[in-house]
């Protein structure tokens, strides 16, 4: 695996029964974190895993840590907090 900075991939769902977790910061597709919509997921890595450098998966964007946070508090990866 190539050793990058701490990189975050969004990833069609439909690829999660092929993300190896011993690559990854996740433990499992428990830990994952999904859109809304759940047709997406966020996994994140230091090194660039094997099933991406393969191409057996394609993110479909690869984000800093900083766009990824940007990303996540967007309607598409956050419920709104209702107030009563």
């Amino acid at each position: 695996m190539k050793k990058v900075a701490e990189t975050y991939a969004i990833i069609n769902i439909a690829d999660l029964s092929n993300i190896d977790f011993s690559q990854v910061g996740e433990t499992n597709e428990n830990t994952i974190r999904k859109s809304v919509d759940e047709s997406q997921f966020v996994i994140k890595y230091n090194s660039v895993p094997s099933f991406i450098t393969d191409g057996t998966i394609t993110p479909i964007e690869t984000l800093s840590h900083s766009a990824a946070l940007t990303l996540m508090s967007t309607e598409a990866w956050s419920e709104p907090i209702e107030i009563e």
